[in-house]
């Protein structure tokens, strides 16, 4: 799709030809939209019980008299709020559906439009058009128009070309790793994973490094290797590199669990829902859909990926538990459960990261089914013992619409993972169980700032709605890029 900002013809906004036009009404507002004819047209269907300005309400019109776009859709919205305004957006596109529309104008009635609605169009816009169709071709992919225009005063459309912009990037984004994460295991691999690095790498001119089990051996990964250890699909341990600002300048690593299939392990999961746990490299999904997101919008900062990426299978050579093996960092892990098995990825992950001398690490993880309990399919649970970054992620939740929600991390949950027979155990009991897998990450990223996302919650949908939803990536990248913002 091909956004642009247009401003208000001195005509009105009946004057914009476009084959569709979607005007927003706050719930919160009486003002009109300031254009004649179709303020009337407005009042006309209000008169008529046919519209009410509230949220959730839509209504098509026709050739509206005066109107030079042919089909108007008033679309009710809470407030006039970025959040309110794409949903209001995400309903009326869904109410043109089935119509022939190549341009379609926006505009928001009675209120000045901001780099933050713009973003929201051009995402939910971007979303709206996404049709998972890889192995299941027969699906019809939903016409989209090639120009969508947000319709704003001349004043805002400098900044409003600027929301765009990142919204089509972000929104690109979420859609890469959405892919990523729908396609069925025996498709997207830790191989698949490894392709798809090199493929964003060569599109966006970033250095991406694939190491195979060979490597990851050498390393010292004996953590990470014994998940993998029970699968005959190849590891991968992929590396990637944006540079956007002075090789002196430390970067910002993101690390993303992948975990391409995840049977439990020995510790078999229940039959039920197991189907679901081809989401479980989410997290490694969102790493790949911000660096692309980043690669797109070149901001001025340096940032990794790290993606530990295997499969965790039974087999006659997997990992069992009370076993012990030794991480990257050198300290020994008894493994209890062999399902709590994205930390034990993760915690090598953490330890290449010092290698980079990082401004900060976030880990991304469908983690733990107690986060879910927690905080439900909402807000991702975000863990971390700097006031400093956890703020930081926690303002670009908020300003993506992408909901974090601070944990706790006292010292006294790290009771749990004490063992007789190693340094720690990979578990604790059921009580806290987002926490005790925070606190056990944790213990391997004392050489730098940490936070840790758990988006086993909102990575993807369960049930009757299968499927990816692309989060985290909005959070991400405007972490990122309020980084690039301050050090510029």
């Amino acid at each position: 799709m091909n956004f642009q900002a247009l401003a208000t013809p001195a005509g009105g906004l009946g004057t914009v030809a476009a084959d569709a036009l979607i005007v927003v009404l706050p719930a919160d507002g009486k003002a009109g939209t300031g254009d004649k004819a179709l303020d009337a047209a407005i009042a006309a269907a209000t008169k008529a019980g046919d519209f009410e300005r509230k949220a959730g309400r839509t209504l098509y019109l026709h050739s509206a008299e005066g109107v030079k776009s042919g089909r108007v859709l008033l679309s009710g919205a809470r407030d006039a709020s970025a959040k309110a305004f794409r949903t209001a957006v995400a309903q009326g596109i869904a109410a043109l559906k089935g119509r022939s529309v190549r341009h379609l104008a926006v505009a928001l009635a009675g209120n000045g439009v901001t780099a933050a609605h713009a973003e929201a169009l051009a995402i939910v816009a971007e979303q709206a058009g996404y049709v998972y169709q890889h192995t299941k071709p027969s699906a019809e992919a939903i016409p989209m128009p090639a120009k969508v225009s947000l319709v704003t005063d001349k004043a805002e459309l400098a900044e409003v070309k600027q929301g765009l912009v990142q919204g089509q990037a972000i929104g690109a984004g979420v859609a890469l790793a959405r892919e990523c994460a729908n396609r069925p295991a025996n498709f997207c691999t830790p191989t698949f994973l490894g392709e798809e690095a090199k493929r964003i790498g060569k599109e966006f001119r970033l250095d991406v490094q694939v190491l195979d089990r060979k490597a990851v051996e050498k390393l010292g990964m004996g953590s990470f290797l014994s998940v993998a250890r029970g699968s005959e699909e190849p590891l991968r341990f992929i590396v990637m590199q944006y540079h956007g600002a002075a090789k002196k300048d430390a970067p910002i690593v993101l690390v993303g669990k992948g975990i391409t299939f995840d049977t439990g392990g020995i510790s078999l999961k229940p039959a039920a829902e197991m189907d679901e746990m081809k989401f479980d490299m989410g997290g490694a999904a969102s790493v790949l859909g911000t660096m692309r997101a980043i690669g797109e919008l070149k901001p001025k900062v340096n940032v990794v990926g790290l993606i530990p990426t295997c499969e965790n299978m039974p087999s006659g050579i997997a990992t069992k538990p009370g076993d012990v093996v030794t991480s990257m960092s050198g300290q020994t892990i008894e493994i209890l459960n062999t399902d709590a098995e994205g930390r034990l990825i993760l915690c090598d992950a953490l330890t290449y990261a010092e290698r980079f001398k990082p401004a900060a690490v976030v880990d991304i993880a469908t983690l733990t089914g107690a986060c879910v309990i927690a905080l439900g399919h909402h807000h991702a649970g975000l863990f971390s013992p700097d006031d400093a970054l956890a703020g930081e992620l926690l303002e670009a939740s908020r300003s993506a619409e992408d909901p974090a929600w601070r944990m706790p991390l006292d010292e006294e949950y790290d009771e749990a993972l004490k063992s007789n027979f190693a340094d720690m155990a990979n578990v604790g009991s059921r009580a806290g169980g987002s926490i005790t897998a925070a606190k056990f990450l944790q213990r391997f990223t004392k050489a730098y700032p940490w936070a840790h996302l758990d988006v086993a919650g909102v990575a993807y949908k369960g049930g009757a709605n299968k499927g990816a939803t692309g989060r985290p990536v909005g959070l991400l990248t405007h972490f990122v890029l309020s980084r690039a913002g301050r050090q510029a």
